[in-house]
């Protein structure tokens, strides 16, 4: 089909009364171009068709649908079968098109096409978590991740509701909301990020739609919940669960789990205060203004515990994995220096990494999204960027067509991972989406005014991957448009803010000579009401690239002559017992600043500063002054 789908196929035959087709279907073939369907574990995949030998006749399955993307036929009664006799019908539940994001990078835009068809394909009555093998369950963790990226794609509403009060019926009296919806697996184990659904996506529905409605149906469902894991947590605050989901498919943890090594009791109390602060907003949007007041307080009462439980005296972030530091950041439980601290050792983590993620399926919604806010979008967009395993593009350059369910369902080799739970459509990875179109086109929902009445469109633009955005959203006003350029130095922003609506528009903090329309302006922020607009600026440093004391090392990796530069200083490392590639390699986590009172490195600080004013040269093609270096 040239594409990984989900729907049936329609065949044409000719053939004798009797004659027996099959057709088999897959997502892939295997690296030596074989039929591969081991993934599908005992779901077969299989139509069977028995002519009536009356003609020619034209035959599709009723009551059933196949994910895939190839097609064996047997028992087809000539051998040159006719491509023309055979058509892919795509089936998905009836949803508007309402979300477009378009770049001058193709790889980026076959990403996010693979992010729309992966949830074309699993949203067939519920969200599944993936439409081939035996399987096919309405998984909640994997719907609450993607739910922001959900309702931007299609018009999402009516699909929810009705999703949302099945999941209403099905929670069980305590509270506890089942693993899938329709719940069809026997238990009452609860997971926190899974769970939260019943919260998250409420939420969500009501910031992108603006209707209290959806809250009002939820509430109880949202409440019920919430008074569960408060039940369940230690002086209702800290929830110690040991066994849970945890960042699913993180490939930090024992490779025979899939549980990943953040801690749980991390993952669960920081989406216990999570659900809480969002059922608190609930409640005072309807105006219960008694619980609102009483779950704002537990929510600050379980931010205090959460720091107290699982950060350091001196700032760190217990647990040591990327995802210990993103949810917490992802849900505002640090604050202050905390946050910048928690931040910069996030960011140092990935440079250390060569810019790669570990990620899985709790902590890579909000990864790209944490950097970007914390001011590391350049290390955000070069794991979007990146094209090497674990990453989106690898997927995106093996081939693949939609997301994929582990970021090694297909390993480097060629060969694919555990045949027992290896899907080649699964969308929760996609949730990385939410971010392009908010943060990269910058087009967000205000909070305090839900439903596209007002929004915002600030996007962060930088010539790394990319230098044209357009990207668009129907929202229940109108078309929401945010389209930027970058040529050198030079910007061009077009915005439309549909009828009845308002928008803040925010250009970047170092925007000059700012027009808007053809006149000049010294702000960078703007109030507009509805209309098309067209802004130009400059952003004199969009292409330089500063290294500080603040800087990691392995920063460097992208620039092979600045990099040379740095390891010819290491021939004292560790008194000259290490080559300085090796010294590198083992120092690329360090700062440049860590670097003037570490002496095991074997440089002092006077040289450091030569090799930060060498490698400023040499990336931007000036010195930098020396103002720029930080104090450690």
């Amino acid at each position: 089909m040239g594409q990984n789908m989900v729907g049936r196929m329609r065949m044409r035959v000719t053939a004798p009364k009797g004659t027996k087709i099959i057709l088999k279907h897959a997502e892939v073939l295997d690296k030596n171009g074989n039929f591969y369907t081991e993934n599908l574990r005992t779901a077969k995949q299989e139509v069977i068709y028995i002519t009536k030998g009356d003609g020619e006749e034209t035959y599709a399955p009723t009551f059933t649908f196949q994910g895939f993307r190839y097609v064996k036929v047997e028992g087809y009664p000539s051998e040159d079968l006719s491509l023309d006799d055979f058509t892919g019908e795509v089936i998905h539940s009836d949803m508007e098109r309402t979300g477009e994001f378009i770049t001058d990078n193709e790889l980026i835009n076959r990403l996010h096409s693979n992010v729309v068809w992966g949830q074309r394909g699993n949203f067939v009555d519920v969200p599944t978590d993936c439409p081939q093998r035996n399987e096919r369950l309405g998984w909640t963790g994997d719907a609450q991740v993607f739910i922001g990226t959900a309702l931007y794609n299609y018009q999402g509403a009516s699909f929810f509701k009705k999703w949302l009060l099945d999941l209403k019926a099905d929670q069980k009296p305590d509270g506890q909301v089942p693993f899938v919806i329709p719940d069809i697996i026997p238990g009452n184990q609860v997971a926190s990020g899974w769970n939260d659904a019943a919260t998250i996506i409420p939420w969500t529905i009501y910031q992108v739609y603006g209707d209290k409605q959806i809250l009002e149906d939820q509430y109880e469902s949202m409440k019920a919940w919430v008074e569960k894991v408060r039940s369940l947590a230690t002086n209702e605050t800290v929830w110690k669960a040991k066994i849970q989901f945890g960042d699913w498919l993180a490939l930090d943890g024992d490779p025979h789990s899939p549980v990943g090594a953040t801690p749980i009791p991390l993952i669960a109390t920081a989406y216990h205060a999570y659900s809480t602060h969002i059922l608190a907003k609930a409640a005072s949007v309807l105006g219960f203004e008694k619980d609102a007041d009483e779950y704002f307080a537990l929510y600050e009462k379980i931010v205090t515990d959460f720091q107290a439980e699982f950060t350091t005296a001196t700032g760190n972030v217990i647990g040591g994995t990327q995802t210990s530091y993103i949810i917490p950041l992802a849900f505002n439980l640090l604050k202050g220096d905390a946050a910048r601290k928690a931040a910069h050792e996030l960011h140092r983590m990935i440079v250390a990494n060569d810019y790669h993620l570990t990620t899985g399926f709790l902590g890579t919604p909000h990864l790209c999204s944490v950097l970007s806010q914390h001011g590391y979008h350049e290390t955000a967009l070069r794991l979007l960027l990146q094209d090497e395993y674990p990453s989106w593009l690898f997927e995106v350059k093996n081939g693949a067509t939609t997301i994929w369910e582990r970021w090694n369902s297909m390993n480097p080799d060629g060969t694919f991972n555990d045949s027992g739970m290896t899907s080649f459509n699964h969308y929760a990875y996609g949730a990385v989406a939410e971010w392009m179109h908010n943060t990269i086109a910058g087009i967000s929902v205000d909070e305090t005014t839900p439903g596209y009445k007002k929004f915002k469109i600030a996007p962060k633009i930088n010539p790394l991957g990319m230098t044209e955005v357009k990207a668009s959203y129907k929202s229940l006003y109108g078309e929401v448009v945010s389209k930027w350029k970058l040529n050198e130095n030079e910007v061009t922003l077009k915005v439309t803010v549909p009828v009845n609506t308002e928008a803040d528009v925010i250009l970047p903090a170092q925007a000059s000579n700012i027009t808007l329309d053809g006149d000049g302006k010294q702000q960078s922020t703007f109030t507009l009401g509805s209309g098309n607009y067209f802004f130009t600026f400059l952003l004199d440093d969009v292409n330089q690239k500063v290294f500080t004391n603040e800087s990691v090392l392995g920063e460097v990796i992208y620039y092979p002559e600045a990099k040379a530069v740095v390891e010819s200083y290491l021939t004292n490392f560790m008194h000259g017992e290490m080559p300085p590639h090796v010294a590198f390699q083992m120092m690329k986590g360090m700062t440049f600043g860590e670097c003037k009172v570490t002496p095991e490195t074997g440089i002092t600080s006077s040289q450091v500063d030569e090799i930060l004013g060498k490698i400023n040269k040499i990336v931007n093609g000036t010195s930098i002054n020396e103002k720029h270096h930080a104090k450690i």
